[in-house]
């Protein structure tokens, strides 16, 4: 049975190989178990996916950090493979920011990411957003390179600016933020292949850039690879799995629905055996087994 432990290298020594990572969106530690299965070498724990998901609402800022921190503690329980998570504003202030990063931090994440929208905050790709000002979030970035007990604990800062000041001025405020000593840079929503390349001319070479994949949202969709040769060493697709999950359950639904039984469905799913094989239930069934007379086997 595979043990959640550390993985073996740091998410900053990944980010120093030449090929850009990718990192599926996740939203709990069963589609964390199923990404790390499959290959994947880090996920993004999407706080969008987790207000779908655990809410059923919108991403309008309605999640707190205590469901956030919940959430990637039972996913780093899981698995060992390093998590991105979405730390939104910082959920408040500086002080708040603190208090986030040294929660996440002790939950097992990777890399924390804060943003300088307005509270409420929205989904990067929904309309109607606002910034607060630079020196604001550069306050934040502060206390959280400050807050976190471990180097290896990477800040990732992202600006929404492009929606609400232009490209320019979120150009800008990225250098503002690098200069705080961050980690990686996430430009939020960029609009076209020209304003990407703008962003990785400026950055790429200084510091490690995150492209971020929303289906039918505001930047092309292109693959790791074609992104990764742009100079974004970071590609997630965060919503994707979410957005796949509700597809197969609309079909699933409806088919119960209709049939009154999952007959039609059933080379559509696992059946009993094949969720407890994903799971390792029997391994960890023999692993309890072994504890039975007081020592482990």
């Amino acid at each position: 049975m595979s043990q959640p432990h550390r993985a073996s290298q740091t998410l900053g020594q990944r980010l120093q190989q030449t090929e850009a990572l990718l990192a599926p969106g996740v939203y709990d530690a069963l589609t964390a178990l199923v990404a790390q299965q499959a290959g994947f070498e880090a996920v993004y724990l999407s706080g969008a996916s987790i207000a779908y998901t655990r809410l059923g609402r919108s991403d309008i800022g309605l999640t707190t950090a205590t469901e956030v921190a919940q959430t990637l503690a039972h996913i780093t329980d899981r698995v060992s493979i390093p998590v991105i998570v979405d730390a939104d504003t910082g959920f408040g202030n500086a002080l708040n920011t603190q208090r986030t990063v040294r929660d996440f931090e002790r939950a097992g994440a990777a890399m924390i990411q804060i943003e300088d929208q307005t509270f409420p905050k929205r989904c990067g790709h929904l309309d109607g957003k606002g910034v607060v000002p630079v020196a604001e979030m550069q306050g934040k970035l502060r206390a959280a390179l400050d807050a976190r007990q471990d180097k290896n604990t990477l800040i990732l800062a992202r600006t929404d600016a492009v929606a609400v000041e232009g490209l320019d001025a979120a150009l800008e405020r990225a250098e503002r933020y690098l200069e705080c000593g961050v980690d990686a840079l996430f430009i939020e929503a960029l609009r076209s292949d020209e304003q990407m390349s703008r962003a990785c001319a400026q950055f790429a070479k200084r510091v490690p850039l995150l492209a971020n994949m929303v289906e039918g949202g505001k930047t092309p969709v292109q693959s790791a690879a074609e992104l990764g040769g742009r100079g974004f060493k970071i590609v997630i697709f965060p919503g994707g799995t979410a957005r796949a999950v509700l597809h197969t359950l609309q079909g699933y639904y409806a088919s119960l629905h209709t049939h009154q039984t999952t007959r039609p469905w059933q080379d559509q799913m696992l059946d009993f055996d094949g969720l407890n094989a994903v799971i390792e239930t029997p391994q960890l069934l023999a692993l309890g087994q072994g504890y039975e007379g007081g020592l482990h086997a």
